[in-house]
Order: structure tokens, then sequence, then C-alpha cells
């Protein structure tokens, strides 16, 4: 994997061999024997990481937060980046019995499920039009109670029967330009549609700001995820609208511009 500019080939194979030999990885000095059949699906498995075939596809899952989702072809795989925009939901919601929650965009359910679980009292709606990514989405969703609407995350007859009730809009649309270069994890295995917006990669939150300030009550938050170059144009958008306050953008865990939050303005 090393040969074939794995990202991190060490940590890989742990979780490769972990997953085949059915152990989680921090038990796998536990193990002392591996059978010739695991060593040779373990082989197999390793060559299609060096193809670049993403892990989570190779394993079927996808860790995020307190959560391990299904994930596979068609659905964009969560990234750990998405975390903390998470977590600044969850406090922006905190003091609230029963918050009205909608994830637009919402792919494998990465946000809307970790905000049903990690908040059990709030009421989560999560909104995603991909054919690819519906069924991942159902799948992750079935034992919660998270409800599922297939529709067009910046369309205004899209949850209108919500507009101005909204307490926390949080999303992970498509955000990057369509002329960047993505690992061939991205290129090969993501969706296109989940992952490029545009010659400037913001065609879809540019709609997105307009359609939570439609959604959100008085005082309701949004945050919105972007490409680490949309640290400036992001909460300018939010601040253009005129519906919003206290915009502020936030960096991921790796230090880099990563969501823009606001309040919504009283009209």
């Amino acid at each position: 994997m090393s040969a074939a500019d794995v990202p991190s080939p060490v940590v890989d194979a742990r979780e490769l061999i972990a997953f085949v030999v059915k152990v989680p990885r921090n038990q796998l000095a536990l193990v002392t024997w591996i059978t010739a059949e695991q060593q040779a699906e373990i082989r197999i498995m390793a060559g299609r990481r060096a193809q670049r075939v993403p892990l989570q596809h190779l394993t079927g899952s996808a860790p995020f937060r307190y959560l391990d989702l299904a994930v596979g072809p068609g659905v964009f795989i969560p990234r750990p980046e998405t975390e903390p925009l998470v977590g600044w939901g969850l406090d922006a919601i905190a003091g609230l019995a029963a918050p009205l929650v909608v994830d637009l965009c919402a792919g494998s359910g990465a946000i809307a499920l970790s905000v049903a679980r990690e908040h059990p009292g709030a009421v989560v709606v999560a909104v995603e039009q991909s054919a690819g990514a519906l069924p991942w989405l159902r799948r992750n969703a079935a034992a919660t109670p998270v409800k599922i609407i297939e529709g067009d995350a910046v369309s205004a007859a899209t949850l209108r029967d919500l507009d101005g009730q909204v307490d926390a809009v949080l999303s992970n649309p498509p955000y990057v330009p369509c002329a960047s270069t993505v690992p061939p994890e991205v290129s090969d295995h993501d969706p296109a549609a989940a992952v490029f917006a545009g010659a400037d990669g913001l065609d879809v939150i540019r709609g997105l700001v307009v359609r939570a300030a439609a959604l959100l009550k008085p005082s309701g938050v949004v945050a919105v995820e972007h490409d680490d170059g949309h640290g400036v144009a992001v909460p300018d958008l939010l601040r253009r609208t005129g519906a919003f306050g206290d915009v502020a953008d936030h960096d991921d865990l790796t230090g880099r511009p990563r969501f823009a939050t606001a309040r919504r303005l009283a009209d």
C-alpha cells in the first residue's frame, strides 16, 4: 500500500486485519493466530486498498463520532472533519428540550443520526435526493426516529411546511470546485454530485443559505461545511442574505477553515 501512495498504509493495514479476524483494532496484539484463509482475504483486501478503493468500502462502515455508519458505492463517505460542526450544533441546541433540527444534503446520515443519538429529545429531519445515497441513509436510520425526506435540499418546496419553525439547520453539502484535484478515493469512488459544486464550489451553498434562512425561526442557527478556501466566501454569503447575525467561521481538526455558522435574525 505504501508503494501505491495510500495516505496511511500502516493504519489501514491494521484496520483490514482487525476486520478480517473480527476483533477491535486495539485488541490486535491479543491475536496469536491467523488462518490461511484469513491471510488470503487480508492480501486480497490490501490489494484493493492499494488500488485506492476506500478503506470504508472494504469494511462497509465509516466511524463518525459515536456511530459506525454503513457506507459503500453511491454515498459520500463521512469524514472526521465534519465532527466539529456536529459538536457546534449540539452545543447550540443543548438548552432546548425538543429542538427541531434539519440536516440538508444528509448523505449517509452522519449529521442527522449523530444529533438524534446525542440529543435524544431532538426531532431530526434528514433531506437527501440522491438515488445512490438514499438506500444507505435509510439503512443507517432504520432503528432511529430520524425522518427522511427525499428532495432537493435547496428547493423552496422542500420542507415548506417547516418554514420559520426550525431550531437548527446543519449541512455538509457538495462544495469542491470542479477543477480541483482530489485523491483517487474521492474521484473514483465518492459520487461526484456529493463532492463538486460548480467552478467556485459554491453552487449548492448559495441556495442552501437562502433555504436555511427560510426554514429557521428567529434565533435559530445554521452551520454549513465548506472547502478550506471558502473561509471568507461562505460567511459573506450568510451576511449578504440580510437574515443572519453572529456570523463566524470555524476550523476543522487539522486547523483549516471548514464550516460557517450564524444565527437567524428576526424579520
